[in-house]
């Protein structure tokens, strides 16, 4: 087993400012284009967590909270919340700051999965995570149970055996 890292190693902020070609017809961010920009500063979290060539496996539920319009900045902060064998949940969420108005607003968060691969794209072990903060031990825990949904949710496990997950259901 490789030695654990911490979370906040995987830390990464990424900014971006919107422009015409990234926006609708009403003058917001694109979904698909917001969806792009997640997948890169998940993938670069994973990346710097697990030093090796990441591959996006899935995606979780992505709610579109608030339009981010033209010339806003986005900012989006991604961090590995836990790691398993191969694979690995990161969360990014999203900030839109409009700077000559001084204000700045959330806009999104969603989980993503991705999976470490070797040279020949085979999956290859990765360090486990190590949560210090108590944001970092409540996304850590939470993890398991959003693993558990995905695997069942594509067919790869069985409701029955998603203990974790039920645990959330009883009264």
């Amino acid at each position: 087993m490789q030695k654990p890292k911490k979370a906040q190693e995987s830390l990464t902020v990424m900014t971006e400012m919107i422009f015409p070609n990234d926006t609708n017809t009403l003058g917001n961010l694109m979904g698909g284009n917001l969806m792009r920009l997640l997948d890169i500063a998940g993938a670069i979290a994973a990346q710097k967590h697990c030093n090796r060539i990441v591959v996006t496996a899935s995606v979780d539920n992505v709610s579109f909270k608030e339009a981010i319009p033209l010339g806003s900045v986005v900012t989006l902060q991604s961090k590995v919340t836990r790691a398993f064998n191969s694979s690995l949940e990161v969360v990014v969420e999203v900030w839109a700051e409009n700077i000559p108005a001084g204000t700045k607003i959330h806009t999104n968060k969603a989980f993503l999965t991705f999976v470490a691969v070797d040279q020949t794209g085979r999956p290859i072990e990765v360090p486990p995570v190590e949560p210090e903060t108590e944001d970092e031990k409540e996304l850590y825990a939470g993890a398991l149970r959003r693993r558990q949904l995905r695997l069942v949710l594509a067919g790869r496990m069985k409701p029955e055996e998603a203990v974790e997950l039920k645990e959330i259901f009883k009264v």
